[in-house]
């Protein structure tokens, strides 16, 4: 007797039927806790063992250490050189960061939609190696950029003051063998010239890659409307780019309020006056020259506060200004 076929059972899988598949725990620990755990270790630890020795009378260089409390804090905030440095660091943070990103942000704006009123919008001609070009400072390190620019400023011999001496109606008389660094009105004011020289090509092009993503139809319709380049500049591009405007401040905010590296290389001790002293500069001549590492820490502690607190005020201050999170 024929009967109806009877179809062959599916092959079971392997396994019991059931698909396997990375542990969801196993993947939280990977991607979550093993970062968390670098951060804690490296970041988060450090920092609390710093808060610590500024509360201690350590030496640095023995296991001897006597509890203290804010005296350290005390000391350092009643010390003129210390508060010279502080406000050194201040005028870094204003003046650095906002000259810095108000002239990479018009050089961008130049290389990008900067060319003709009409037809499609471009950027200046040659705008590609005007790029390369003011890249290259950023490829240069810090402390090299330093020795550069004190053989620069060098009143003998440097090139500025051999250029600046010949300028006409015996202007240039009063360059000759001129202390750029060693004069205290200019000494400050020529060191934020050589940070600002080293950053502002790369956020120029960090600001150009920025602009590029801007849809080309925002600049049509401000075409159509009658706006201007400096309108158009106002109203669609800096709206657009303004978190990474924000980016780009604290980033300048923290190498100002730090700016070890240049000031150590452009004036080693200070300046006259202490016109160019930085806060990273007494920490480390109070940690490594006069054995203070306590104190130092709390110069350190203090400077970690200052620059949370400066990031915190550009967070702020971009948010009542109409910014916020991209969701």
């Amino acid at each position: 007797m024929t009967g109806v076929p009877v179809a062959a059972p599916a092959a079971t899988p392997r396994g019991g039927g059931r698909r396997t598949r990375p542990s969801r725990i196993g993947f939280l620990l990977v991607t979550i806790g093993l970062p968390l755990v670098l951060y804690v270790g490296l970041v988060i630890w450090p920092f609390i063992q710093a808060i610590y020795y500024s509360l201690t009378d350590w030496g640095g260089f023995s296991n001897t250490m006597n509890f203290i409390g804010l005296d350290n804090y005390r000391e350092i905030f009643s010390d003129d050189i210390f508060m010279k440095a502080l406000r050194n660091n201040v005028i870094l943070a204003i003046f650095v960061p906002l000259i810095t990103v108000i002239l990479s942000f018009l050089l961008a704006t130049m290389l990008t939609v900067g060319g003709s009123s009409t037809g499609a919008v471009r950027g200046l001609k040659a705008s590609s190696l005007y790029r390369i070009v003011s890249f290259f400072p950023y490829t240069i390190p810090a402390i090299v950029i330093g020795v550069i620019w004190s053989q620069i400023y060098d009143p003998s011999k440097g090139m500025l003051n051999g250029v600046l001496e010949h300028l006409p109606f015996g202007i240039g008389e009063n360059f000759h063998s001129f202390a750029w660094l060693g004069d205290a009105t200019t000494a400050l004011p020529a060191s934020v010239f050589v940070i600002i020289w080293g950053f502002v090509g790369f956020y120029m092009v960090l600001f150009v890659a920025a602009i590029k993503g801007i849809p080309s139809e925002l600049y049509d319709a401000a075409r159509i409307d009658g706006a201007g380049r400096v309108r158009t500049m106002l109203s669609v591009t800096l709206p657009m780019v303004r978190e990474t405007v924000q980016t780009a401040y604290i980033y300048l905010g923290v190498v100002a309020l730090d700016a070890f590296v240049y000031m150590a290389a452009l004036n080693p001790t200070g300046g006259p006056d202490n016109s160019t002293l930085v806060m990273s500069q007494d920490l480390f001549k109070t940690a490594f020259t006069q054995n203070h590492f306590g104190r130092a820490s709390a110069m350190g502690v203090v400077l970690a506060a200052v620059t949370l607190a400066f990031a915190g005020l550009v967070f702020a201050v971009n948010r009542l200004t109409g910014g916020k999170d991209v969701k």
